[in-house]
């Protein structure tokens, strides 16, 4: 009966969101864990804003970020918040990634997704999720990163246990979905979590996957 409702849960927000252009697009798996660590309890719009300072300050290539001064990454990301912790990862990591991997993560491509997602865990200031991200976004492997609106969403449409750590959700959610959709349960749970099943005061009444919810706030 879950298998059911999840299928009919993404068909219905098929229908109601678009998948980003971006999303498919080639993307730089450096840059990206930069970008993930920047947007760690932060809003999306301070991640995009202190990776663009970051960016005009230096090349975003671990070569360039390792040898940077962590008082010069602190100015560029200060908007990001955490920042003084965000830095000291950032350089920290960098320096990491040029020593262990030559300055490169196109390791990613050819380890098995295991052994990739515990090899990029190692490193510091990286968890699952940003794991997660990384490998689905920038070498397309079959895993669902698990976001706080993914693991709200997921948990309210009963698609995951209430008590469920990052694991356990991360784990129904793939048993319920093919691969090829990891993807777009990600980036469409994340826009139904944005815009209706918000964390206070969800707006249950218009929510497009209402009669597929068994939490809904709304008579029937």
């Amino acid at each position: 009966m879950t298998e059911r409702r999840a299928t009919q849960i993404l068909h219905v927000l098929r229908s109601n969101f678009s998948i980003p252009r971006w999303a498919d697009a080639p993307k730089d798996p450096f840059q990206v864990l930069i970008t993930t660590v920047l947007s760690q309890a932060t809003a999306d719009r301070n991640t995009e804003r202190a990776f663009r300072k970051l960016s005009r300050r230096f090349p975003i290539t671990p070569k360039d970020l390792a040898g940077a001064r962590v008082e010069e990454i602190e100015e560029a990301i200060r908007v990001a918040g955490l920042y003084r912790n965000k830095s000291k990862v950032i350089k920290e990591l960098s320096r990491l990634i040029l020593e262990k991997f030559g300055g490169s993560l196109d390791f990613i491509h050819s380890l098995p997704l295991e052994e990739a997602r515990k090899t990029l865990i190692r490193l510091p200031g990286v968890g699952p999720k940003t794991a997660d991200v990384v490998l689905i976004f920038c070498a397309g492997k079959p895993t669902l990163p698990i976001d706080t609106h993914v693991n709200r969403v997921s948990k309210r449409l009963e698609l995951a246990p209430p008590k469920a750590d990052y694991e356990g959700v991360r784990e129904a959610l793939q048993s319920l979905y093919s691969p090829k959709d990891y993807l777009p349960v990600h980036l469409l749970l994340i826009s139904l979590g944005r815009r209706y099943c918000k964390a206070r005061n969800p707006f249950c009444k218009s929510c497009p996957v209402n009669m597929l919810c068994p939490s809904r706030q709304v008579e029937d």
